[in-house]
């Protein structure tokens, strides 16, 4: 798979300061290769566009599936995206995380080539496409997935990673229906265990709608900003109506009526205590300050516990149910019990939708 990038090209290797758990000339991939793999990147097998650029599909010369992802020369991102997406999942790998295949540098190029995920967003399979509606307890195990990827991310490794781009078009599905998180560009690595936050001087980055105000006020970038952008797609799992502006408002406002606010393709089907525990824990995501947000293991083992409700076979009182063994679960790392997930996040969604600074990337769909 190696192959020398062409004289005057910045290559991701020139990278000062690099750590990679594998040498990144493993990840190489010739430029000719990727041109077979997707027919000469015939528009034909574009599955997908973002602010990086198109996403093809192809198929490596060993039958792999993969998924390309090719810089568009007029993309506000670059090198800096690139390499941070190489430096990200070359040293993390998790079930619950796209694997990189490899990259091309070659020609002026930058080509990413992703596992091919043959059931796209979690976004497509939510609201805007004819895509048959997801029941309950397969849009639970999607969150529990996506939250073992995030959870990953923030303790799995001895610098923190934060990711900064948490939405429902960033958690794709294989053919399974595993969740897996996708698109590292903007992440960030570098937060010490110990640290709290990063203090950011650069602009804000991340999609509108998704950001967590805390952050997008004071710079202050932590484990929480991920959070508070996965409460908001467990409010789109749960109502199947997208990410505008005044979603978590509306939600808010919604607070213990959440039987008005789901799809209506799930009304008569979810267990209440299900809906009880799965409603709280959104709620404490989008916490306007990060203290008052659980951590990414709390929201996981709560989420593993709305599924056990929802699973259960004793038709008892929900609040008895609440009690049901859960051994099976994953530790529950903190106490709820100080959290003040009533916050409201009206005056947040002030921001003028036309800022600048925020991404518009309209993250790619694999597959479909």
């Amino acid at each position: 798979m190696g192959s020398k990038h062409s004289k005057g090209t910045t290559s991701i290797s020139d990278a000062p300061n690099s750590n990679y758990r594998v040498p990144i000339e493993n990840y190489r991939v010739p430029f000719a290769a990727l041109q077979e793999a997707t027919n000469d990147f015939d528009e034909s097998l574009v599955i997908g566009k973002g602010g990086f650029g198109n996403v093809y599909r192809g198929v490596l010369c060993d039958g792999t599936k993969v998924a390309l992802k090719r810089l568009n020369a007029a993309s506000r991102q670059g090198l800096a995206e690139f390499r941070t997406e190489i430096e990200m999942l070359s040293q993390f790998r998790h079930p619950h995380l796209v694997s990189l295949i490899g990259y091309c540098d070659e020609n002026n190029e930058m080509i990413l080539v992703f596992e091919y995920m043959e059931n796209g967003n979690l976004k497509s399979h939510l609201y805007g496409s004819d895509l048959p509606s997801m029941g309950w307890e397969q849009r639970l195990e999607i969150c529990i997935g996506a939250a073992r990827g995030l959870h990953y991310l923030h303790t799995g490794y001895v610098n923190a990673a934060i990711h900064r781009d948490v939405k429902s078009a960033n958690i794709l599905l294989d053919e399974n229906f595993v969740a897996k998180v996708t698109d590292f560009g903007l992440s960030k690595i570098g937060l010490e265990l110990d640290q709290t936050h990063i203090s950011t001087t650069t602009r804000v980055v991340g999609t509108f709608g998704y950001i967590d105000p805390e952050y997008y006020r004071n710079g202050r970038l932590s484990e929480k900003s991920d959070v508070y952008s996965f409460g908001v797609v467990l409010l789109e799992v749960l109502c199947a109506r997208p990410t505008v502006v005044s979603l978590t408002e509306w939600a808010i406002k919604k607070k213990g009526q959440l039987e008005q606010i789901i799809d209506p393709n799930l009304v008569g089907k979810i267990r209440p205590d299900s809906l009880r525990k799965f409603g709280e824990i959104a709620e404490k995501c989008i916490a306007i300050y990060g203290e008052d947000r659980p951590s990414m293991g709390d929201v996981l083992w709560s989420l593993e516990y709305a599924l056990h409700l929802q699973e259960s076979v004793i038709h008892d009182n929900p609040e008895e149910n609440s009690t049901i063994p859960i051994g099976e679960l994953s530790p529950q790392v903190n106490d709820f019990s100080h959290i003040n997930g009533s916050a409201s996040a009206s005056h947040v969604w002030m921001i003028s939708s036309n800022s600048g600074d925020l991404s518009d990337d309209e993250s790619y769909s694999y597959g479909r």
